[in-house]
């Protein structure tokens, strides 16, 4: 295995959040509605997974290191790992697993619609991101992992229909987001590439 440690931190970061938050739930430090607290802390820790995963490629292109792009489908399955938490949270602090409920909600919260899209994109990711699935699927799985873009949108919408109110937390998610976004483009990427080339050669 490649890059050990790098992977090993990565592990105990995934982890150490939602053991702390539990924890705080435990002790009472969440104040009076720790399940939404939990789902909050939950979807903004996936929302930052996602932009930590996203940030690989730019990184691995400015410095040169392939340790960014190793643990790229580790950081994927974290960011699937909190929604999946986050979404359990919102079944059963909000909904007390009342499905009927669920209906209701739906009409009334069509941010939660938007959810269940990204959630669903994040599905089609995890399941595939094997390496028994890139060779069953060749050249559709560039195409079918492209998802993570739309998955990017979908959760800053989701999060923007939320905090309506105060959009300043939202804004930084949104300008690092579309930041990365344009780190994708062609020209761009090359332009990264060049510069961490001439690094390389200095150091």
């Amino acid at each position: 295995m490649r890059y050990p440690w790098f992977r090993l931190a990565i592990f105990i970061v995934g982890c150490v959040f939602p053991a702390w938050w539990l924890y705080e739930a435990a002790m009472n430090l969440l104040g009076p509605d720790p399940g939404k607290i939990m789902m909050d802390r939950l979807g903004l820790g996936a929302l930052t997974f996602l932009l930590v995963t996203l940030s690989m490629t730019p990184l691995q292109k400015l410095t040169g290191w392939s340790g960014w792009i190793v643990v790229r489908r580790q950081l994927g399955l974290w960011v699937f790992a909190y929604i999946v938490l986050h979404i359990l949270c919102y079944l059963f602090f909000i909904l007390g697993l009342d499905w009927g409920q669920l209906a209701v909600e739906l009409r009334k919260r069509p941010y939660i619609i938007v959810g269940a899209l990204g959630f669903l994109c994040l599905l089609a990711l995890a399941v595939t991101s094997n390496r028994y699935s890139q060779r069953r699927l060749g050249a559709r799985w560039k195409k079918l992992h492209r998802l993570v873009y739309l998955v990017l949108g979908l959760g800053l919408l989701h999060f923007l229909w939320i905090v309506r109110s105060d959009l300043r937390e939202w804004a930084v998610y949104a300008f690092i987001g579309t930041l990365l976004m344009v780190l994708r483009i062609p020209a761009v990427g090359r332009g990264l590439s060049r510069v961490g080339r001439k690094q390389g050669r200095a150091v």
